[in-house]
């Protein structure tokens, strides 16, 4: 399996405890995905980001549009 996460790099400059938040899916659970596909669209601090697909795989979603994830966690995995 892989994680799906926010690169770290988005998160430098950022406070430790602070959330991102998943606004939108532009996937279905149970998809298949190419690596590079983008698959769901993000906020961190008043940025808009695009979460891409590390590999190509099977996707289920571990944290659901509307809700906050932390640095490190990964929002999907991908089988």
């Amino acid at each position: 399996m892989t994680e799906v996460t926010l690169k770290p790099e988005a998160w430098e400059g950022v406070d430790a405890t602070v959330e991102a938040l998943v606004d939108k899916w532009l996937v279905q659970a149970g998809d298949t995905v190419q690596a590079g596909q983008p698959l769901a669209n993000v906020v961190l601090v008043k940025s808009n980001l695009e979460i891409t697909a590390p590999a190509s795989g099977r996707i289920q979603i571990l944290v659901p549009a509307g809700s906050t994830f932390a640095r490190g966690k990964p929002i999907a995995v991908l089988e």
